[in-house]
């Protein structure tokens, strides 16, 4: 409960900054458009928030209705927009369930990378899992994954007796 509590409350706290950080839209030429960014850039549009290099191009992913027992996983893309290289220092999970994979490598001005999230869809029901990338000394961010699981059935389908009773007449 406490961990449930904790995790809810760092979520909240991170959203609380993100909303304060100024955000500028940016055309393809340049060009300040507003200074409130929208949630969904247009494909004209760039977002760009002060001081971070560090772009993903989702934060969050949702699974939709997936089925128990079986493990998924997602791609996050990202770039790096700063002016000096860096490389992730750490992507943690919020539970053994969730499992991040990055490279270590530097990643360029410019240039993008990925880190793989996998889920193992143990339990059933909802589910929404932070996991926390740290970058360049301090720097986090965090991305979500979300979905539902749905119980598969314990046995395979029924028998189909009908089948069985053509079979016999043959």
């Amino acid at each position: 409960m406490k961990r449930i509590f904790t995790i809810i409350s760092c979520l909240a706290f991170s959203l609380a900054v993100s909303a304060q950080s100024s955000n500028k839209v940016v055309n393809k030429k340049g060009i300040v458009k507003s200074e409130v960014a929208s949630s969904v850039p247009s494909v004209e549009q760039t977002v760009v928030n002060a001081g971070e290099i560090l772009n993903l191009k989702e934060s969050e992913f949702n699974f939709g209705k997936i089925p128990q027992g079986k493990p998924v996983t997602h791609t996050f893309e990202f770039i790096n927009t700063g002016k000096t290289p860096f490389s992730l220092e750490n992507v943690q999970a919020s539970c053994g369930c969730t499992t991040p994979e990055w490279t270590k490598n530097t990643v360029a001005p410019g240039e993008t990378s990925k880190i793989e999230v996998g889920f193992n869809a143990a339990t059933e029901g909802p589910f929404e899992k932070p996991v926390t990338i740290t970058y360049n000394g301090n720097q986090v961010k965090q991305i979500l994954i979300k979905g539902e699981v749905f119980k598969t059935p314990v046995t395979p389908a029924p028998e189909n007796l009908a089948i069985k009773s053509l079979k016999n007449e043959q």
